[in-house]
């Protein structure tokens, strides 16, 4: 599929809800086991996806679209969620991420972005020069890629569990 950014708002819109469902009910055994060392629960990865709302995706944007020059972009701290407070309750994370996406997907699309602004370019530290397209088809791929993520550190919890039907089950190899 070619770039949209109306496609790449139906994704980024429906997130929230997605992590709503899937994690809003779940139980402390259930959101805050990971697959070992040092990878991620799902209570973490929801923590990381607050972290890029608050200073990733439309800080981003922003630099790609001033006048500022160069549009060098700061290192994201993809470990920020990790110094935050452990026992806030998954129900005030969900919020958080929720409005805090409805608040950059406002601004997003205040923004009445032209294909002239979507491939305007900024500065990522590692990456060199990407377009605002690629920012925010990035946006939506870190979204599902996280989403995913959260299903197989879930799935893993039952790896023992399910018995000889490992041998079917892909998402626990």
């Amino acid at each position: 599929m070619k770039f949209s950014l109306e496609k790449s708002i139906e994704i980024l819109e429906c997130t929230p809800s997605v992590l709503g469902a899937y994690l809003g009910g779940l139980s402390d055994q259930w959101l805050k086991t990971n697959e070992g060392g040092a990878s991620w629960s799902p209570y973490d990865i929801l923590g990381h996806l607050i972290v890029g709302e608050q200073t990733d995706w439309m800080v981003r944007a922003k630099i790609i679209l001033s006048d500022a020059d160069p549009k060098w972009f700061e290192p994201f701290d993809r470990f920020a969620q990790l110094k935050n407070d452990p026992t806030r309750p998954i129900a005030e994370l969900l919020d958080e991420f929720s409005i805090l996406r409805t608040e950059n997907l406002a601004e997003l699309t205040a923004l009445q972005l032209t294909k002239k602004d979507l491939d305007r370019t900024g500065v990522h530290p590692a990456l060199g020069e990407v377009t605002l397209a690629q920012l925010i088809a990035a946006w939506v791929v870190h979204d599902l890629g996280h989403i995913k993520q959260i299903s197989r550190v879930l799935a893993k919890q039952y790896k023992e569990e399910v018995g000889p039907w490992s041998a079917y089950l892909g998402i626990l190899k």
